[in-house]
Protein backbone atom coordinates (compact mmCIF):
# COMPACT_ATOMS: atom_id res chain seq x y z
CA UNK A 1 0.00 0.00 0.00
CA UNK A 2 1.24 3.54 -0.87
CA UNK A 3 1.62 6.15 1.89
CA UNK A 4 -0.72 9.12 1.12
CA UNK A 5 0.87 11.47 3.70
CA UNK A 6 2.28 14.64 2.05
CA UNK A 7 6.06 14.72 1.91
CA UNK A 8 7.87 17.38 3.93
CA UNK A 9 10.89 17.26 1.66
CA UNK A 10 10.88 19.53 -1.39
CA UNK A 11 10.81 18.01 -4.87
CA UNK A 12 14.17 17.38 -6.54
CA UNK A 13 15.81 20.54 -7.89
CA UNK A 14 14.07 22.91 -5.44
CA UNK A 15 14.95 24.26 -2.03
CA UNK A 16 12.87 24.61 1.06
CA UNK A 17 12.68 28.37 0.39
CA UNK A 18 11.33 27.69 -3.13
CA UNK A 19 8.61 25.42 -1.90
CA UNK A 20 7.57 27.87 0.85
CA UNK A 21 7.12 30.75 -1.60
CA UNK A 22 3.47 31.21 -2.57
CA UNK A 23 2.69 31.36 -6.27
CA UNK A 24 3.05 34.78 -7.89
CA UNK A 25 -0.13 36.77 -8.18
CA UNK A 26 -1.88 39.73 -6.69
CA UNK A 27 -3.07 39.60 -3.12
CA UNK A 28 -5.64 42.23 -4.00
CA UNK A 29 -7.94 41.47 -6.94
CA UNK A 30 -7.64 45.14 -8.00
CA UNK A 31 -3.86 44.75 -8.40
CA UNK A 32 -2.86 43.92 -11.98
CA UNK A 33 -1.21 40.52 -12.43
CA UNK A 34 2.57 40.67 -12.19
CA UNK A 35 2.48 43.79 -10.00
CA UNK A 36 3.98 43.56 -6.56
CA UNK A 37 2.17 45.23 -3.73
CA UNK A 38 4.81 46.61 -1.37
CA UNK A 39 4.26 46.18 2.31
CA UNK A 40 5.20 48.48 5.12
CA UNK A 41 4.54 52.03 6.27
CA UNK A 42 6.18 53.67 3.23
CA UNK A 43 3.72 52.01 0.88
CA UNK A 44 0.77 53.01 3.03
CA UNK A 45 2.03 56.58 3.36
CA UNK A 46 2.54 57.06 -0.37
CA UNK A 47 -0.46 55.19 -1.73
CA UNK A 48 1.90 53.64 -4.29
CA UNK A 49 1.47 50.03 -5.39
CA UNK A 50 5.03 49.06 -6.36
CA UNK A 51 8.42 49.49 -4.73
CA UNK A 52 9.56 51.65 -7.68
CA UNK A 53 6.53 53.92 -7.29
CA UNK A 54 7.05 54.17 -3.52
CA UNK A 55 10.62 55.35 -4.21
CA UNK A 56 9.52 57.86 -6.86
CA UNK A 57 6.70 59.26 -4.73
CA UNK A 58 8.95 59.54 -1.67
CA UNK A 59 11.67 61.33 -3.65
CA UNK A 60 9.21 63.76 -5.24
CA UNK A 61 7.59 64.44 -1.88
CA UNK A 62 11.00 65.43 -0.52
CA UNK A 63 11.31 67.94 -3.38
CA UNK A 64 7.84 69.31 -2.62
CA UNK A 65 8.68 69.58 1.10
CA UNK A 66 11.79 71.60 0.20
CA UNK A 67 9.75 73.83 -2.14
CA UNK A 68 7.17 74.39 0.60
CA UNK A 69 9.89 75.46 3.06
CA UNK A 70 11.22 77.91 0.47
CA UNK A 71 7.75 79.23 -0.38
CA UNK A 72 6.99 79.82 3.31
CA UNK A 73 10.27 81.70 3.70
CA UNK A 74 9.42 83.84 0.65
CA UNK A 75 5.92 84.54 1.99
CA UNK A 76 7.42 85.66 5.30
CA UNK A 77 9.87 87.88 3.43
CA UNK A 78 6.98 89.30 1.38
CA UNK A 79 5.09 90.02 4.62
CA UNK A 80 8.08 91.93 6.05
CA UNK A 81 8.48 94.00 2.88
CA UNK A 82 4.75 94.74 2.84
CA UNK A 83 4.90 95.88 6.46
CA UNK A 84 7.70 98.30 5.53
CA UNK A 85 5.65 99.70 2.64
CA UNK A 86 2.66 100.17 4.92
CA UNK A 87 4.75 101.95 7.56
CA UNK A 88 6.19 104.30 4.90
CA UNK A 89 2.72 105.11 3.58
CA UNK A 90 1.31 105.76 7.02
CA UNK A 91 4.33 107.89 8.04
CA UNK A 92 3.79 110.05 4.96
CA UNK A 93 0.11 110.54 5.78
CA UNK A 94 -1.14 107.99 3.26
CA UNK A 95 -3.36 104.95 3.66
CA UNK A 96 -2.00 101.66 4.89
CA UNK A 97 -3.50 99.70 1.98
CA UNK A 98 -3.56 100.56 -1.72
CA UNK A 99 -6.57 98.92 -3.32
CA UNK A 100 -5.24 99.71 -6.80
CA UNK A 101 -2.01 97.83 -6.03
CA UNK A 102 -3.96 94.89 -4.54
CA UNK A 103 -6.06 94.71 -7.70
CA UNK A 104 -2.85 94.66 -9.76
CA UNK A 105 -1.44 91.80 -7.65
CA UNK A 106 -4.66 89.80 -8.00
CA UNK A 107 -4.58 90.34 -11.77
CA UNK A 108 -1.01 89.07 -11.99
CA UNK A 109 -1.73 85.88 -10.06
CA UNK A 110 -5.03 85.14 -11.78
CA UNK A 111 -3.49 85.82 -15.19
CA UNK A 112 -0.67 83.33 -14.60
CA UNK A 113 -2.42 80.72 -12.46
CA UNK A 114 -6.09 81.06 -13.33
CA UNK A 115 -8.85 81.04 -10.75
CA UNK A 116 -6.72 79.38 -8.03
CA UNK A 117 -4.23 82.23 -8.56
CA UNK A 118 -6.89 84.68 -7.44
CA UNK A 119 -7.37 82.79 -4.19
CA UNK A 120 -3.60 82.60 -3.70
CA UNK A 121 -3.21 86.34 -4.29
CA UNK A 122 -6.00 87.08 -1.83
CA UNK A 123 -4.31 84.90 0.81
CA UNK A 124 -0.94 86.60 0.24
CA UNK A 125 -2.51 90.04 0.44
CA UNK A 126 -4.31 89.13 3.66
CA UNK A 127 -1.04 87.85 5.17
CA UNK A 128 0.73 91.01 4.05
CA UNK A 129 -1.76 93.39 5.59
CA UNK A 130 -0.82 92.25 9.08
CA UNK A 131 -0.66 94.71 11.94
CA UNK A 132 1.47 97.82 11.58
Amino acid sequence: MTDMTPSTTPPAGTTTADSATPPAGPADPATPAGTATPAGPAAADTGARTDAAVGAVSADRSVIDDLDRRIIALVRERMAVSAGIQRARIASGGRRISLARETEVIGTYSGRLGRPGTALAMALLELGRGRV
